[in-house]
């Protein structure tokens, strides 16, 4: 620390010395009173800014301490402008002996992962067709008009009660994938009209708050299917996932469901009441709080006409996370490079048939089910 920077040429004032950091003295600044972090080898401030961050303080704080070299070119499609927010929050930049990457991580990978990206680029796959969001929409209006003509015209007898239900919901769920592309700033050039029509989509078509998911799923993305860090993987005591969690659960003597049986209850409690309940109580909370996101953890489900569709393309798991802010409809077409990448590595690439992934589902919940009952009754 204290290393000086290089006076630059033909300067005609002395240039104060930018400060330099080991990776040992910014590691310190992990918690939510001192936040530092490290993009492009440039160390931030954003202890204050965090609080006013966009994406919310959490999916910062989550990289306290640490590179966020990667997360950051992710999330971001203007670096220009949100480039301007972090000059005023610079500190200083890791020593030149110091590595980019902190904490062991493999930099061969990393370096893998960026030329990979950088090839997804060359290849415009960060090129939206703006025609295949528009008839998204489209067969979502269509939809939503059809339901409500069959009860205007037939009445609201059972037959045509549960008709009319069936396509509200297949119109919702396509709606939760579209306000899932906006949200990702993947439809548009400019952020100013993805949060636009993301604030329509998820507003006015799904009833919900812009910026609860984006606080919530972004944190998703920023560690995902990392415990207590993803609320993706906090069920509010439904269910307990994992190997950590149940055995946690059991030791501690909780028992809001019997967990054993999760694997039974899941598609009785779980789709019927996770967004209507938990999702709606989140985002009522969101709203009166603030007055007004890993490889080996995840899978993909084999690419069909109908997976696609049905899935919202999300059965690309593994290259959703990895380029969050690719259009969905070219996922399919950087799927092979990041096999190729993932074998020169060894990292498990897994791609199931989906009733195979929906099993594998159920088999994963009866394991987590059973630790906890073993934890619960013997430890």
């Amino acid at each position: 620390m204290g290393k000086g920077g290089n006076q630059g040429e033909g300067a005609t004032e002395r240039e104060a010395p930018i400060p330099t950091f080991r990776w040992e003295e910014i590691q310190k600044h992990n918690v939510r009173t001192d936040q530092w972090l490290v993009v492009d080898r440039k160390v931030y401030n954003v202890t204050k800014w965090a609080s006013r961050h966009p994406g919310g303080h959490r999916v910062i704080g989550h990289y306290a301490g640490e590179d966020a070299t990667d997360a950051f070119h992710a999330f971001h499609i203007d670096l220009d402008f949100v480039g301007k927010f972090l000059k005023p929050l610079l500190v200083g930049e890791l020593a030149p002996e110091e590595p980019s990457q902190d904490r062991g991580k493999n930099s061969q990978i990393i370096e893998d992962f960026r030329a990979l990206k950088k090839t997804a680029q060359d290849m415009n796959l960060f090129k939206s067709n703006h025609l295949f969001f528009l008839l998204l929409l489209a067969h979502i209006l269509v939809m939503e008009a059809i339901a409500w003509l069959i009860v205007f015209y037939f009445g609201n007898g059972w037959i045509t009660t549960i008709i009319a239900s069936f396509i509200l919901a297949t119109s919702q769920v396509q709606t939760g994938w579209l306000q899932h592309d906006l949200g990702h700033l993947s439809v548009y050039k400019k952020s100013k009209w993805n949060h636009l029509a993301h604030k329509f989509v998820i507003g006015h078509l799904k009833g919900a708050s812009s910026n609860w998911w984006n606080h919530r799923h972004f944190q998703h993305h920023a560690k995902p299917n990392i415990f207590h860090k993803d609320p993706d993987v906090n069920m509010l005591h439904v269910l307990v996932l994992g190997e950590w969690q149940p055995i946690e659960y059991g030791k501690k003597k909780l028992k809001y469901l019997p967990y054993n049986h999760q694997h039974q209850y899941f598609f009785l409690i779980g789709p019927p009441l996770l967004i209507p309940i938990y999702f709606q109580y989140q985002i009522i909370m969101t709203m009166i709080v603030h007055k007004n996101w890993v490889l080996a953890a995840t899978c993909n489900v084999e690419q069909s006409l109908f997976n696609d569709w049905f899935s919202g393309h999300l059965n690309f798991q593994i290259e959703h996370h990895l380029f969050p802010t690719m259009p969905r409809h070219n996922l399919h077409k950087i799927a092979p490079l990041v096999k190729s990448l993932c074998a020169k590595h060894g990292i498990q690439y897994q791609e199931k048939r989906l009733l195979r992934a929906l099993l594998d589902v159920i088999r994963s919940l009866k394991k987590s089910g059973d630790l906890w009952l073993d934890a619960y009754l013997h430890k």
